[in-house]
């Protein structure tokens, strides 16, 4: 999929085209408000995988995964890739995610509680199949920051997330890694 660029016009900086954000539709958000579907997303993101692939990577149900893996689809975030034979002779329908939903502003809308944990959720079941050993690096901070300065935050730390993600074709020779960036205001 093409995605709309504008020009980098940072100062000092060569101009290089730069992915624009867009708002998520409410068919998007509503896909992305579930930690399951998240994980699927993440996992077609880096290689094409079937139904029973996921089912057996996820520990789930393959009726289960493939109602969510539907989901996905009907939102654009998730599509099938062109049949392949198995090992076993049969034919297969692998799906692959192409990270679109990166590039989405506010992708959970103003979805409920459960929709604003889903990240969360997803990002400790991968942290907790990948074991202790995984961690490579972490930030715990608490500032004090008025709603403007929590938004320069948030594009900062994004702008330099986007040069990874855009660039990241240049590195799949690389162990792949994964992260969380969160902000939330804290319990008085």
């Amino acid at each position: 999929m093409d995605y709309p660029a504008v020009m980098s016009e940072q100062p000092g900086e060569a101009a290089r085209p730069v992915r624009e954000r867009r708002e998520a539709t409410v068919r998007e958000a509503k896909a992305l408000a579930h930690p399951l579907r998240l994980r699927i997303l993440r996992l077609c993101g880096h290689r094409e995988l079937t139904n029973k692939e996921l089912a057996d990577r996820l520990g789930r149900d393959p009726g289960t995964v493939l109602y969510h893996v539907r989901q996905l689809v009907d939102a654009g975030l998730l599509e099938q890739a062109p049949v392949r034979t198995g090992d076993s002779g049969a034919l297969e329908k692998p799906y692959r995610a192409d990270r679109r939903s990166w590039w989405l502003d506010n992708p959970l809308g103003e979805l409920d509680a459960d929709a604003a944990f889903a990240p969360i959720e997803a990002f400790h079941d991968e942290l907790r199949e990948a074991g202790p050993s995984s961690v490579r690096r972490y930030e715990r901070f608490a500032l004090h920051l008025s709603p403007e300065e929590v938004v320069e935050l948030d594009l900062r730390i994004h702008a330099i997330l986007d040069e990874y993600v855009r660039t990241d074709h240049e590195r799949l020779d690389r162990p792949l890694h994964g992260g969380m960036f969160i902000v939330h205001r804290l319990a008085d």
